[in-house]
């Protein structure tokens, strides 16, 4: 067995059986290896930015990693924007990151790089095998590695020469470690704080905004009348029918100060203290309001669903959650508007969605369309780095293939990776991607205003503009082996949408919708 084959089979054994990948030279015994090891799937992708976004999207629906297989430093440099999407997830990643031959380095190939300080950047766990007899080892290590709370991107360099060296062995599993408890004299001091008769508002994070993490947190709120609040962009938000509808903080800092306004305590439970995502002349980075004590119930990694439910036990032992009611919007008539077409999502979700949300300044009244929608889970854009929502959908559709996953994709962020489309089409996978083209990064319309510079003339205008030339998704679509078609009116939009859903594998749905802003 060679390096390369005890790495798969570590791997597999290890409950890492897909991999998504865009391989080069160093990682060709990998790719060969693949058929040595039957269980494990390879999913080609064109970009590397396709390949860690999938990988971001598939452990947050399956729970566990997925491996990537990267070529040398400018494959994981390319792939780096939805790495740190998953670093703020805090997504278990498994990157397998070729390298040239340990001999070969000192040579200073065209490619040589230094691959650890580029692993290094994401804040996880990098190790480089350095014998063909180490790569199962390091293999198990990095799996469990990835999978330590709460979450985090493992990458282990794999030199060319250890991977076709012979005496590898496959090393059995090590068992990831739990999330630590939450003392209880934690939790017994922050129900005294709600019982305190003060203002206090409560935001939560990660695994609470699940089903018993928000079941939790409405019982703490209508009983002791503090205000809920989720993280701006959780990892993954279960909602809709049968769930409590908690609202999330808001993405730009005015809308959380509104929010915030009056609180005189934040508790803190497993996300961070809110902080304004750029700096404004003249306006705090801090969002908690001024003179506002922040509290922390459980730190991120540790176990904050059983610290939420103590609490609620303690400061709400008989009060059932509020939950939301079953509720459709109508299917709206005429041309397609930002307050339109969440509508027809809302009107038409179908039941057990994944909807991966890049919507960005288009969806902005989305969550108000779907909250009484059939349960679904939605995805977001964790770490702002745009490029997301193609490839994360990709990765929870092979992750699920048996649930029906929505692409809600704006223009501008499409176009980083777009070639996600063609793997979908090759995998055959059940991805409706809704594309709201407005034709321009119309955020960073409003962004420019609101750092107050003080110019917007035409060569600014110009940088923000994609509409010179149009641009044509649904033969691009097309051109990646995906089904597509254009709605301008919302009747277009809803009819597009059902037939989409109704028949397997992917397809997209070019929306002109104008921009909100």
């Amino acid at each position: 067995m060679n390096g390369a084959q005890s790495l798969i089979r570590t791997l597999v054994d290890s409950g890492v059986d897909v991999c998504f990948a865009n391989p080069g030279t160093s990682e060709m015994h990998f790719v060969a290896a693949l058929d040595t090891v039957p269980e494990m799937r390879g999913v080609l992708a064109l970009f590397e930015g396709v390949v860690t976004g999938a990988a971001d999207g598939y452990a947050r629906i399956a729970g566990k990693p997925a491996a990537t297989l990267l070529h040398l430093g400018p494959g994981l440099g390319n792939g780096l924007a939805n790495l740190h999407n998953a670093r703020r997830a805090y997504t278990p990643v498994v990157n397998v990151v070729g390298d040239h031959a340990t001999y070969h380095k000192k040579y200073d190939a065209p490619l040589e790089s230094d691959i650890e300080a580029v692993a290094g950047s994401l804040n996880g766990w990098v190790r480089t095998s350095g014998s063909t007899a180490d790569v199962g080892a390091d293999a198990a290590a990095a799996v469990a590695a990835a999978q330590d709370p709460p979450g985090r991107v493992a990458t282990l360099i794999l030199p060319a020469d250890v991977s076709w060296g012979d005496g590898g062995a496959p090393v059995p599993p090590v068992p990831p470690r739990t999330p630590h408890a939450v003392a209880e004299t934690t939790v017994k001091a922050v129900a005294e704080l709600l019982r305190g008769g003060e203002r206090v508002a409560v935001l939560a994070g990660g695994p609470a905004c699940h089903e018993a993490g928000l079941r939790a947190l409405s019982r703490i709120a209508t009983a002791t009348g503090a205000k809920p609040f989720l993280e701006t962009f959780p990892a993954r938000l279960e909602r809709g029918a049968g769930l409590p509808e908690i609202e999330r903080l808001g993405y730009l800092a005015e809308q959380a100060a509104y929010q915030l306004e009056g609180v005189q305590h934040v508790v803190i439970a497993g996300t961070k203290a809110p902080v304004s995502f750029f700096a404004y002349p003249g306006k705090p980075s801090e969002l908690v309001p001024e003179g506002a004590q922040v509290h922390t119930l459980a730190e991120i990694g540790q176990d904050v669903v059983a610290a939420l439910e103590s609490l609620a036990d303690q400061v709400a032992p008989d009060t059932e959650p509020v939950l939301q009611q079953a509720k459709r919007p109508e299917l709206p008539t005429g041309p397609l508007t930002p307050q339109n077409w969440v509508e027809v999502i809302g009107a038409l979700l179908p039941e057990n969605a994944i909807i991966s949300d890049e919507a960005n300044t288009s969806g902005l009244l989305l969550p108000g369309a779907t909250s009484g929608a059939p349960r679904h889970d939605v995805l977001t854009l964790t770490g702002g780095a745009i490029g997301q929502g193609l490839p994360v959908a990709t990765g929870a559709a092979i992750a699920a293939p048996d649930r029906p996953v929505v692409a809600l994709q704006s223009d501008g962020s499409a176009l980083y990776t777009i070639s996600a489309l063609w793997t979908q089409a090759r995998e055959n996978l059940d991805v409706t991607t809704v594309l709201l083209n407005n034709r321009a990064y119309a955020i960073l319309r409003m962004e420019l205003q609101r750092v107050g510079a003080e110019s917007s003339g035409p060569k600014a205008n110009s940088l923000l503009d994609l509409s010179t030339p149009d641009m044509d998704f649904v033969r691009i679509a097309e051109g990646m082996g995906v089904p597509a078609t254009r709605a301008t009116t919302a009747e277009e939009l809803a009819e597009q949408f059902r037939a989409a859903l109704a028949e397997p594998g992917p397809h997209l749905i070019d929306a002109a919708v104008p921009s909100l802003l």
